[in-house]
């Protein structure tokens, strides 16, 4: 129990700071987001993909701002990818339940996002760091594209071009690029835990 208290303090330590409150932020418009969106009309698809945009920026200012001021914390490497996830996973959810994301699209991201997370929690344990991969960052930016392209797809943008195809090809794109990001995360994992011997 002591252990675990003298965790929660260390994480707590100056956590109070700009891109920790940013990541906050994000995580509070999620179900934001998902009110506006859960029956979407061109009006509320519009505001939906403003919010949405509005939280990607979020997740760029905030790993930026952490670097380049030296705050980067405890706290901040835990919930920017949980708060990641939860706006990539909600939205994509969404999307699904207006047949505009296939379920084995769906599927396919989210199985990855949950193999990379057991892959990073179990090496955390271990005390081994897995750096982000850039091949993962594109991944990301191709996903907020296509989910943003998407949820356009139904507010009669018609002069901007197919929506659907153009989203539904840049998630797919994504997919790939998160499939090689995940083998990297692998072999970066399994190349430390075979140095250190476990």
């Amino acid at each position: 129990m002591n252990r675990v208290l003298e965790t929660w303090k260390e994480i707590g330590q100056d956590s109070l700071n700009v891109p920790n409150l940013l990541t906050v932020g994000r995580i509070f418009l999620i179900p934001v987001f998902i009110l506006v969106f859960i029956e979407p009309t061109p009006d509320r698809s519009i505001l939906a993909a403003g919010i949405f945009t509005v939280a990607a920026v979020t997740d760029l200012l905030d790993g930026y701002i952490a670097r380049r001021t030296g705050q980067i914390t405890k706290l901040g490497k835990l919930l920017d990818p949980i708060a990641d996830k939860l706006l990539v996973l909600s939205a994509l959810i969404l999307l699904m339940s207006v047949d505009r994301v296939s379920a084995l699209i769906a599927i396919l991201i989210i199985a990855r996002e949950v193999a990379v997370t057991g892959i990073r929690a179990i090496a955390a344990g271990e005390r081994l760091i897995i750096a982000a991969e850039t091949t993962g960052k594109y991944k990301m930016a191709l996903q907020v594209v296509a989910i943003v392209l998407l949820i356009l797809e139904g507010t009669g943008l018609a002069e901007l071009g197919n929506m659907h195809l153009a989203g539904t090809a840049t998630l797919y794109l994504s997919v790939v690029l998160g499939y090689i990001s995940g083998g990297q995360y692998v072999w970066s994992f399994w190349r430390q835990v075979v140095a250190k011997g476990f």
